[in-house]
């Protein structure tokens, strides 16, 4: 058994993904070989992968094979077939609250192929699809550090009582920075490592583990919550990708989507606890009303949003303005909600 094992277990997310290099493969299969506690970690870390690559025998061929270009069906159709069968993981070993998450990386995984040699392809804000994928380590990783898993990047030197939004706009340009210093294979299999391990948590199997309220950017919500919403982020970011490369990127499964839609719609009925009573209807085959402001008085306004179009505009993809809608009333009342609902948007 080698002498480091602290060290080796550092490795071996990174091992489950096939993105260690052979200098650190050659120091980590003789420990796993004689070390029970890491061989049984390393097997967790890797039957996640299997998930989420969508592998029947444990052999998989996407990206967390370690080879981000590998080769998937040819051309859109491939790229949006393999994201569909990916998107249901078949694990009993994930909880509810955390598959659309492992949904939304095997999304993600199966449009890298298609970026090679397109990195530097511009893709929202500033970034380049390459950035994108950092911004999304860089996104991940605060969840991460609240569920014990190390981070393998460079801490970033922010002054105590930074306010969180400030704190994460640093944070994620220097992750971006580290990142752009590397190759775009190198920062998918970290992003791809650290969501491994987040899905081989205690916490992403457990209902219960996952009721515990954590802090998260400046948001204290439900461990199982905070899953929902790297799925949330995940999926845009995705879309992002895929629209900038000229692919389009289904949506989530409906039973996903919905679990988007119930988070932010509570997350906007706690914003708009004192604004004039509005009653909010996302549309679709399992529609559902909500009451939103100030229910003492009458309601003002009826508003509807289709579920697609509502988390595109929390997710700051839609200006208020331009997101299809059906408004019937109060006219002043229904666009605070929608302008409200746009303020949410830190993607």
């Amino acid at each position: 058994m080698t002498n480091d094992h602290d060290g080796v277990r550092e490795l071996l997310a990174a091992w489950a993904v096939g993105a260690l290099p052979p200098g650190d493969r050659r120091r980590v299969t003789p420990h796993l070989a004689a070390c029970t506690s890491c061989a049984a970690e390393a097997e967790r870390l890797r039957d996640t992968v299997r998930l989420l690559d969508g592998s029947v025998d444990g052999h998989s061929g996407g990206a967390l094979d370690g080879h981000p270009g590998a080769a998937v069906d040819g051309g859109a159709d491939g790229v949006l077939s393999l994201a569909l069968r990916s998107r249901r993981p078949r694990a009993a070993e994930i909880a509810h609250h955390a598959a659309p998450y492992a949904a939304a990386v095997a999304g993600l995984q199966a449009l890298v192929p298609e970026a090679e040699g397109r990195w530097g392809t511009p893709v929202v804000h500033d970034w380049d699809a390459h950035a994108t994928v950092a911004h999304l380590v860089a996104a991940d990783e605060h969840l991460a550090v609240r569920l014990g898993i190390d981070t393998p990047l460079p801490v970033s030197r922010i002054p105590e009582g930074t306010p969180a939004g400030d704190a994460w706009a640093r944070r994620t340009a220097d992750v971006i920075a580290h990142e752009h210093g590397r190759t775009p294979a190198q920062t998918v299999a970290t992003w791809a490592a650290q969501a491994a391990a987040l899905l081989a948590t205690p916490e992403a199997a457990d209902p219960e583990l996952a009721a515990r309220p954590v802090t998260v950017m400046g948001l204290r919500l439900p461990v199982a919550d905070h899953f929902v919403i790297r799925a949330f982020e995940a999926w845009i970011h995705t879309d992002d990708i895929g629209r900038a490369l000229g692919l389009p990127v289904p949506p989530p499964p409906d039973e996903h989507l919905w679990s988007l839609v119930r988070l932010a719609v509570r997350i906007l009925g706690l914003a708009l606890h004192d604004a004039p009573p509005v009653l909010f209807e996302v549309t679709g085959p399992t529609g559902s009303s909500w009451i939103l402001g100030d229910d003492s008085d009458p309601v003002h306004a009826e508003l509807s949003l289709d579920p697609v179009d509502f988390c595109l505009l929390v997710g700051g993809r839609y200006a208020p303005g331009e997101v299809p809608r059906g408004v019937t009333g109060d006219e002043d009342a229904a666009r605070n909600v929608l302008e409200r609902a746009a303020s949410l948007a830190w993607l």
